[in-house]
């Protein structure tokens, strides 16, 4: 199994800020929702759950860009 198979990161303006790396789809799902929880209020807060294995597709975007 891959344990950086699923990356999260929360960016703020055009950096990121924070990142976090998990192995299982599930676990990194119920990350993304708590950091749209407890970070997603911070000015130009942007969290982005992706898929590294499928070259860094998008999975989740918060604030929704239509994805």
């Amino acid at each position: 199994m891959d344990n950086e198979r699923f990356h999260l990161t929360l960016w703020t303006g055009d950096r990121p800020v924070m990142h976090g790396w998990w192995g299982q789809l599930p676990t990194a799902e119920k990350k993304y929702l708590r950091w749209v929880g407890e970070r997603g209020s911070r000015p130009g807060a942007r969290i982005t759950l992706t898929d590294e294995a499928d070259g860094g597709r998008v999975l989740k975007s918060w604030p929704d860009d239509g994805r």
